[in-house]
């Protein structure tokens, strides 16, 4: 009997550490862009039905609004945010959404989605600021994976938590902007009814893909790189998607206590792993980088994620 108060007070001491070295510890690349003043966003219809010329018009009214924040950074004196914003407005990008206020969100199109077979929508983890270099370069290499009948949105909708920070072992960013993400996946069906829909899901990300999970109408939900969901198993996600999930064999995620607690001062951690058997996910083989390696082209992952994207079955090496 009295193992059981001395291992829950292991798992209050494993999480409390992870909370004070998340604060504590610095992270390489924690940085963020500092949420200088912004115009509102255009005001764009629904996105039904998608048209070449309606999301011309609507990349168009976007680079707008990209290129009036850059001259109001420019103006705040903020020369690196100015810079971030030029490199979005730039022709070849394609901007769905775009709102530079606090901080800055925005959903990229790597593709045509007007012709898209297969749609999938990265929904990425800590650290992931407006303009993220990594995070597009990974759209792009995946969609270079896929193919022309395919579509990747790189779905930037919410305010990502610093690694080293309290929010990224805490639900809170998750619950808040897990509507948003349900909103835009229900929009994009509607848009594309015939389209394979998948969510790909890094780190924290996977939490708010967990969040918004119930009744998704997606196909896909591939959690990779995930610290947890915040439930105990895939079933209790409430959704139809296949749910997937893939851990590099050097990514630190795996070392992080898979622990949910309730104290005092809120909810901390999200519980079972996502690759334990229990948790009833489909494995998939995620090779042998670390925790920015899933998206690198050539490697093991990029190639398992089409697939999954394409609805065919990875491999197993």
């Amino acid at each position: 009997m009295a193992s059981r108060p001395r291992s829950r007070r292991l798992r209050r001491t494993l999480l409390t550490a992870l909370v004070i070295a998340s604060v504590a510890v610095p992270t390489a690349g924690a940085a963020r862009p500092a949420a200088v003043p912004a115009p509102p966003p255009p005001a764009l219809g629904p996105l039904a039905p998608v048209t070449a010329d309606g999301l011309e018009a609507r990349y168009a009214a976007n680079r707008d609004a990209v290129l009036a924040a850059e001259r109001t950074a420019a103006d705040y004196g903020d020369r690196k945010r100015a810079a971030v914003l030029r490199g979005m407005a730039a022709r070849d990008r394609r901007l769905l959404s775009f709102d530079g206020r606090d901080g800055g969100r925005s959903v990229e199109v790597v593709g045509d989605l007007v012709r898209a077979e297969r749609v999938a929508v990265l929904v990425p983890g800590s650290d992931t600021a407006l303009g993220s270099e990594r995070f597009r370069a990974g759209a792009v290499a995946l969609h270079r994976e896929l193919g022309e009948r395919a579509a990747v949105l790189a779905w930037l909708g919410y305010s990502t938590p610093a690694t080293a920070s309290a929010a990224a072992v805490t639900p809170g960013r998750a619950d808040a902007s897990a509507p948003g993400l349900r909103a835009f996946v229900e929009e994009l069906r509607a848009a594309r009814p015939a389209a394979r829909i998948t969510l790909l899901c890094h780190s924290y990300g996977s939490v708010v893909c967990a969040r918004a999970a119930h009744g998704l109408p997606a196909d896909a939900l591939v959690l990779y790189g995930s610290p947890g969901t915040g439930v105990d198993r895939a079933a209790d996600l409430g959704t139809g998607a296949t749910v997937w999930a893939g851990r590099g064999a050097a990514d630190w995620i795996a070392h992080v206590p898979h622990l949910r607690l309730a104290l005092p001062l809120g909810e901390l951690g999200f519980g079972t792993d996502p690759l334990d058997p229990e948790f009833g996910a489909r494995v998939v083989a995620a090779g042998s980088g670390g925790h920015s390696d899933y998206l690198v082209p050539g490697s093991v992952p990029l190639a398992n994620f089409a697939r999954i994207v394409e609805g065919r079955e990875p491999t197993r090496a």
